[in-house]
């Protein structure tokens, strides 16, 4: 495996999910990686070791009834930081707003933690507040 930039594994990370392409993927992910998923609240689901990192999008990336949408990605070093977008329907409010927080090491992903905004249950932070609070 040749030396890859951060910006360069970021890069075809994120086109595998544009794409819907898994063997993007290949070499992309480190043997020790360590994946939080956003769900389920309120830690995600921990995925630990390159094989099950890659499983876990690989199925990710092969469901065409999604779609994963980058807004903004910022690199930083060996940091990556990708707000995006996760359509799940066809409706008007079937999607959500979510960001990774990457680490690659010798040209490699080893550290994937989501984020995303919360549907459901969760009361805003100004709801039930006294007024003189």
């Amino acid at each position: 495996m040749s030396f890859r930039t951060s910006t360069e594994v970021i890069d075809r990370f994120n086109r595998a999910f544009i794409d819907h392409d898994p063997d993007l993927l290949t070499d992309l992910i480190g043997e020790d990686c360590v994946m939080e998923a956003v769900q389920p609240a309120p830690t995600g689901e921990r995925v630990e070791g390159g094989e099950a990192c890659l499983a876990w999008w690989r199925t990710l990336v092969e469901d065409r009834t999604t779609q994963f949408e980058p807004q903004e990605v910022v690199i930083a070093a060996d940091r990556a930081t990708i707000r995006w977008h996760y359509r799940f329907g066809d409706g008007p409010t079937d999607w959500v707003s979510g960001v990774n927080l990457m680490r690659v090491r010798d040209g490699v992903i080893v550290e994937a933690l989501g984020y995303s905004k919360t549907a459901g249950e969760v009361p805003l932070a100004t709801e039930g507040k006294p007024e003189n609070a």
